[in-house]
């Protein structure tokens, strides 16, 4: 009898405890930093281990009666990193591993800039849920930065200069800046003169500092006399005043004609880690490694930096940070050139590809490379409009390893809420986008990346997520168009078109895919990361999860391929596997592997035919360069992929017919702006 009741407890205990397990307990609400036209959310939680709990949201301007559907929050749960297979460089030796968290996260897109929008996000289980089930949040979306009106305005012009001058007039930028400057070991003597709000009208001609000179260059006019501009002896500006977000401290070009910044081959030109909100317009930048650093991991790092509508040649790298402090930077009209020759592409691998092509494998650095022209880290940034061309990578997170504090991740430190959207991308040896190192509501959209010798985008590897990839547009990617690997976990591929093999690698936890149009251009590198297939199929997906997903897509396989769908992952019954055990499935037709999979039920094939005017890339001209303008990607009349798609709320849910097309255009509808707005 004593035994038969312990049991019947014992069973009675088991039983409610994994009832509890079913269950959603809500714990900490987070509203994450705004950009100028996303909000995002995280919502933690503990419990609903057979993941059916889900978050609706609405949204709407605030005083609008009326709310309108956004995409459901995205859920994470506690999917692994840091256990790819062998080979996977630094990741494989534990430079990030940790736990994705157990919590919903998602963001809401498209909204107006310095506008406050409220936001009503449900929970619901059909097991329960224990705590608040709804949270209604007023967020308002930061204004683009600007000049303030009121602060003081100084007038710089450059040495040697003999024309009239605007009072208060100074030669050469840090005599404006702090209350003097120096070519000497009195540099550092001088303070910052500029104070929020202040302006400094930079008037046209050349700022070059010489470092091989004590007290800095010659004049023009009496050699034998020296100016000092304040760089001391590496020809770098330290700045190390701070504005605020509505009075930042502003370094524009005057409107007189260019205005050039050269670093005379120095290692970094601008040096704001010790300067929030500074703001530069209009201005050149040239002949140096690196033009901003913004910031040093475990080391120090600024807020609220401006660059916009100016230029960067002759350049290693453009912008650099990588401290987790950083917020709000904001990156935007920009032209970034490189170093790398512009008339070819060129990679850093794939040898049976560019070997015989002159330059390989391709420099990142000196006379002949440029390493990449934008990375952040951090929250709040936004990079857009920009145009950059020939570099290794294009724009990029930080590579930055585990969060700060990982496992339990300081919240202040953790990458989320970075928009990237409208850049115009073309000539990577690497990649155009890299959302590696991000987090929590990474948004990458509608950009354009043409020609990149490896891949398109990348996410090697991301924290959890959700990363979204939606409406972009790539063209050209010879060694495969999707870079997904090294365990990470949380992307959302939606609505790109994408004319490249989707050679995704992998492993990746909790991925999908929607309305995409992905065309095969046919690449077999040798070094092909899976070689139980060397012939790259159209799609793949590797997986540590079986909740990844992907349906309503266009593929054109290789004509011919023996495979052209490949799905790795748990077995069946199996919610997740991370080991590098997991079940091969390969696949001649989309019918054969959806029937198989039950994947991509709804998705079609289609071909290059589909477009008003795309064509193959050349395979017997790898390194050919193709220009936008040379092709139009709406769909034809009476193309299959025309409202082929499911909706997508606050995404596509603006289409024009039955149902939105696949691909990153919907018919009807003009090109998005791509590339510096003026």
């Amino acid at each position: 009898m004593k035994f038969t009741l312990l049991a019947t407890l014992l069973g009675v205990a088991f039983s409610a405890s994994a009832a509890d397990a079913l269950k959603t307990r809500t714990g900490e609400f987070i509203i994450e930093r705004p950009t100028l036209i996303s909000i995002g959310f995280a919502w933690k939680i503990q419990g609903d281990s057979n993941r059916n709990a889900s978050v609706e949201v609405e949204y709407r301007k605030k005083g609008d009666t009326q709310w309108r559907e956004a995409m459901p929050l995205f859920r994470s749960q506690n999917e692994k990193l840091g256990t790819p297979p062998p080979g996977a460089g630094a990741y494989a030796n534990g430079a990030a591993k940790t736990i994705a968290p157990n919590h919903f996260a998602g963001s809401i897109f498209n909204l107006d800039p310095g506008t406050t929008y409220e936001a009503k996000l449900t929970l619901s289980d059909p097991d329960g849920v224990i705590g608040g089930r709804t949270k209604t949040v007023s967020v308002t979306t930061r204004k683009e930065p600007m000049p303030a009106a009121g602060g003081k305005t100084y007038h710089v012009y450059p040495p040697g200069y003999k024309g009239p001058r605007q009072e208060p007039a100074f030669l050469g930028l840090m005599n404006a800046y702090n209350t003097g400057a120096s070519g000497s070991d009195h540099v550092d003597a001088y303070v910052p003169r500029v104070e929020p709000g202040d302006i400094i009208l930079v008037h046209a001609g050349l700022y070059k500092d010489c470092k091989d000179r004590y007290g800095g260059c010659a004049l023009p006019e009496d050699p034998a006399r020296s100016i000092g501009q304040g760089t001391e002896f590496d020809n770098t500006y330290y700045l190390t005043a701070s504005g605020t977000p509505d009075k930042p401290i502003v370094i524009k070009a005057a409107g007189d004609g260019e205005v050039i910044f050269d670093g005379n081959g120095n290692a970094i030109l601008f040096d704001v880690t010790g300067a929030n909100y500074n703001y530069f317009e209009g201005i050149t930048f040239r002949n140096t490694d690196i033009a901003f650093v913004t910031g040093r991991k475990g080391i120090v790092g600024s807020n609220g930096l401006t660059v916009k509508h100016c230029r960067f040649e002759n350049i290693g790298r453009g912008i650099h940070g990588n401290w987790s402090g950083s917020k709000d930077e904001y990156i935007a009209d920009n032209v970034f050139i490189g170093r790398r020759n512009p008339d070819i592409l060129q990679s850093w691998i794939a040898p049976d590809l560019f070997s015989k092509i002159p330059g390989y494998p391709e420099k990142i650095n000196g006379p002949e490379g440029s390493e990449y022209a934008v990375k952040v880290y951090g929250q709040g940034h936004v990079v857009a409009y920009n145009r950059v061309v020939a570099f290794h990578d294009g724009i990029d997170i930080a590579t930055y390893g585990s969060p700060d504090g990982a496992p339990n991740f300081i919240e202040d430190r953790f990458p989320a809420s970075i928009d990237i959207y409208g850049n115009d991308v073309t000539n990577m040896g690497d990649n155009c986008f890299e959302t590696d190192g991000g987090a929590r509501n990474i948004r990458l959209f509608r950009n354009r990346c043409f020609n990149s010798a490896q891949s398109a985008l990348s996410a090697q590897p991301v924290i959890g997520g959700p990363i979204y990839m939606f409406q972009n547009l790539v063209y050209n990617c010879p060694t495969g168009s999707l870079k997904l690997t090294a365990s990470s976990a949380g992307v959302l591929v939606y609505q790109n078109t994408i004319v490249g093999d989707n050679t995704a690698w992998g492993p990746i936890g909790n991925l999908h895919y929607r309305n995409n149009l992905i065309l095969a251009q046919g690449a077999v590198p040798e070094w092909s990361p899976r070689p139980y297939n060397p012939t790259p199929p159209v799609h793949q997906m590797d997986t540590y999860t079986s909740y990844s997903s992907s349906d309503y897509n266009g593929f054109r396989p290789t004509p011919g391929a023996s495979v052209s769908f490949t799905w790795i992952g748990p077995a069946e019954g199996t919610l997740t596997d991370y080991s590098n055990g997991r079940k091969v499935q390969s696949f001649r037709t989309l019918e054969e592997y959806a029937k198989a999979t039950g994947q991509d039920t709804h998705s079609i094939l289609v071909d290059y035919s589909d477009f008003e005017r795309v064509s193959m890339p050349d395979r017997n001209n790898i390194a050919r360069i193709y220009k936008p303008e040379e092709f139009d990607f709406h769909l034809k009349a009476g193309s299959k992929a025309i409202d082929a798609g499911t909706i997508l709320p606050n995404i596509n849910d603006d289409f024009t017919g039955k149902a939105p097309d696949l691909g990153a255009l919907e018919s009807g509808k003009r090109l998005p702006h791509y590339g510096p707005r003026r």
